[in-house]
């Protein structure tokens, strides 16, 4: 589940290059959504709620392939991430806070002022663009980490993507990629429940022939030239109205980690 116009801001953002991942009409989706990244209660309602579980699996992933601790100051100084689809910000704002010299990226244009006013109001420096992960690739960017949450299933070619990906990984970097699962339950809570019942996204956002299953990932990951070396599960518990990660129940959100030798 994916990506308010501030027309008075001026962006500053380097122009996207175009590219045959892209999916234009999942761009304009996104586009039409974008005023609200920050409202807790609008469109993106899940993704504040799962971001929690999301923060935690990415932070422990980066410290323990980083050797960092995450008791310490700024435990990601020096390190170099990108997020790739960022939308409005919601993960680039904790990890520069937590020292990462941070660059969020995304397709859609509308979502790049909302993610820089809303860092400036946080008295945060992170590098926004309106780019995507080919541009930067042959821009020769290069990161430590790169973390490419809830895309995946957004794009036209997925192979060519992650290839994309990897590219701008230093070596011994950290690719952290999550998706949702393609399955009749997968179905059910990311459609017809999250889009049809509860109506927290609008209808037609997700397209469930897009959606890949956890060994297709780590296929499509190895193919890419990258090293899997964990998923995990993001599970939402309707009673408790929260989500946790679990090491067993892939069967709808979940993520991954791979490495690049």
């Amino acid at each position: 589940m994916k990506q308010e116009t501030m027309t008075a801001v001026s962006t500053g953002a380097k122009k996207m290059s175009p590219t045959n991942t892209v999916d234009p009409s999942e761009i304009a989706k996104f586009e039409a959504m974008a005023a609200e990244w920050w409202d807790l209660n609008g469109k993106f309602k899940p993704l504040h709620m799962m971001n929690p579980v999301r923060l935690d699996y990415i932070t422990r992933q980066i410290a323990a392939e980083f050797g960092r601790d995450l008791q310490g100051p700024a435990p990601f100084a020096g390190l170099r991430l990108l997020d790739i689809g960022c939308g409005g910000g919601l993960l680039c704002e904790p990890m520069a806070r937590l020292g990462a010299v941070v660059v969020g990226a995304d397709a859609a244009a509308r979502n790049i002022p909302v993610a820089q006013v809303h860092a400036a109001q946080s008295g945060l420096e992170i590098d926004y663009r309106h780019s995507t992960a080919e541009a930067l690739a042959e821009a020769g960017e290069q990161f430590d980490v790169v973390l490419n949450m809830e895309v995946v299933e957004h794009v036209a070619d997925p192979l060519g993507y992650l290839t994309a990906c990897q590219q701008l990984l230093k070596p011994g970097g950290l690719h952290i990629c999550s998706t949702i699962n393609r399955n009749p339950k997968s179905f059910a809570m990311a459609i017809v429940g999250a889009e049809w019942v509860m109506r927290w996204l609008p209808k037609g956002t997700h397209e469930w022939a897009k959606f890949i299953t956890p060994d297709e990932l780590f296929a499509l990951l190895e193919k890419a030239g990258l090293v899997p070396v964990d998923r995990k599960g993001f599970v939402f518990n309707p009673l408790r109205f929260s989500w946790a990660i679990s090491d067993r129940d892939l069967s709808v959100n979940y993520v991954t980690a791979a490495t690049k030798g």
